[in-house]
């Protein structure tokens, strides 16, 4: 038992800190398999591995419900390695790496086989189905990379998705067709970029929360997004929310966190 963030021998599954672990922490002490001082030596420092670039959060599932994720750009192949091999040995949850580069691809799947591909996210340890399920939306063929994101994120979580694409407003008669598709669904993500009408336009026709994700796609006007964002954010639909642009990863994560509170 050494406590510096990485090897919590003592019942709390190699260093992650989740509900399942602190359980069996608590177990452990009424049936004195561990004592109360040695508890309190686990459980005085928030628990993270600290590695040569990076500190591992194993804390952040107990807290938000979810594991840390690892964002691929700006890291090395290394780092990349180093940081996925902390997670799969000391956590019980999946493993993300988001949008990662082909040399990083190609470096983890040779250093940690198993994982899914998709949408640029690589995944180990799918969780076990959850209730739910997330339609995401897309105005347009080019939103499809964040799309891919955030379908993937949701995926991995163990949330089922229903993936609309291409129903943008140009052409509302084609959104109009699958309305029913969105209406059954829980959470409605809705991805586009030109002037982002497409989340305004679904708030309004159904009643299930919204989550719009502006993208940045679009012409001259479209500002890298900027547009999207700002015409979502001033949406007449009340009550759409809405997230960073090219966020789809972001919007996942919110989706899982609302179908949280409907989880007994």
């Amino acid at each position: 038992m050494w406590v510096d963030g990485v090897s919590w021998s003592i019942g709390c599954h190699h260093g992650a800190v989740d509900e399942t672990s602190l359980r069996s922490l608590v177990g452990q002490i009424r049936s004195g398999e561990t004592s109360a001082d040695e508890a309190v030596t686990l459980l005085r420092r928030l628990p993270f591995a600290e590695l040569a670039d990076a500190k591992i959060d194993h804390h952040r599932a107990l807290r938000q419900g979810l594991p840390e994720a690892v964002y691929g750009p700006g890291k090395t192949l290394d780092q990349c390695v180093a940081i996925v091999a902390e997670l799969l040995d000391n956590g019980t949850g999946p493993v993300l790496v988001t949008r990662v580069s082909e040399a990083q691809r190609t470096a983890l799947l040779a250093a940690h086989p198993g994982a899914v591909a998709s949408g640029g996210v690589l995944t180990w340890r799918t969780a076990e189905r959850r209730p739910g399920v997330v339609a995401v939306v897309t105005a347009g063929t080019a939103d499809t990379p964040v799309a891919d994101e955030c379908a993937a994120t949701l995926t991995a979580y163990g949330v089922a998705i229903d993936v609309v694409s291409d129903v943008g407003v140009a052409g509302l008669h084609r959104l109009l067709a699958e309305l029913d598709r969105l209406t059954s669904a829980d959470i409605v993500i809705v991805i586009a970029g030109m002037e982002g009408a497409l989340a305004s336009v679904v708030g309004g026709l159904c009643a299930r929360p919204v989550i719009a994700v502006p993208t940045s796609v679009g012409y001259g006007a479209g500002l890298e997004g900027v547009t999207a964002l700002l015409g979502m954010l001033a949406s007449c639909a009340a009550g759409v929310s809405v997230v960073g642009i090219d966020n789809g990863y972001g919007a996942a994560v919110s989706a899982i966190r609302a179908l949280s509170l409907a989880t007994p």
